[in-house]
């Protein structure tokens, strides 16, 4: 049931966006659009409910209430950054914004942007473990939590990987083509609504 609710909140949360989109650029209805993209953490606090009430109920702990908790935690630190990558996209289809500029691809301005990436991972990461440590103290000495401990490892791992890589991009940071010119950090430009 847990798998079968990640993958409904995932699909809600894509369909939340578009239309929040479609109903912002195409039929100009700011407020609607406002309403739609913020009924998007209300997703979360579903599968967050659901599966507090699931292991309350007597269900094992299991990797589906450790998925669910990092989806979670992740959806936190990533979503806000995703709905606006998207927006700026849209803005530009749709309503003839500028283009939005892309992340750096070269250099220090590169390795800063990964490293904000990074932080955005930790933040989800320190979501899960969080999550996961509530629901090891909410189920308590009545059942197995090995699997939501387990889950908390590979929080811990995968944030672990992603700084590795981003640190990577410091030390190793990748030039820029001859004759190309070096990327600064990109201009945050207002997009017109």
């Amino acid at each position: 049931m847990i798998i079968t609710l990640i993958v409904a909140c995932e699909v809600g949360f894509w369909v939340l966006l578009a239309l929040g989109l479609a109903v912002r650029y195409l039929l100009k209805w700011r407020r609607t659009s406002v309403a739609l993209l913020l009924c998007e953490p209300l997703l979360e606090v579903v599968l967050f409910v659901v599966t507090a009430i699931d292991l309350r109920g007597g269900a094992e702990p299991s990797w589906e209430h450790g998925l669910a908790a990092l989806y979670i935690g992740f959806t936190v630190a990533y979503g806000h950054y995703m709905i606006r990558w998207l927006d700026g996209h849209a803005a530009h289809r749709l309503s003839g914004a500028p283009k939005p500029t892309g992340p750096p691809r070269y250099g220090r301005a590169r390795a800063r942007h990964e490293a904000k990436l990074w932080l955005r991972a930790v933040l989800g990461g320190a979501v899960a473990l969080v999550l996961l440590q509530l629901a090891v103290w909410y189920v308590g000495d009545s059942g197995d939590v090995s699997s939501l401990r387990s889950f908390q490892w590979v929080a811990l791992r995968t944030v672990g990987i992603y700084g590795l890589i981003a640190l990577s991009y410091t030390i190793w940071p990748r030039k820029a083509p001859a004759g190309e010119p070096e990327q600064t950090a990109p201009r945050k430009e207002s997009v017109r609504r």
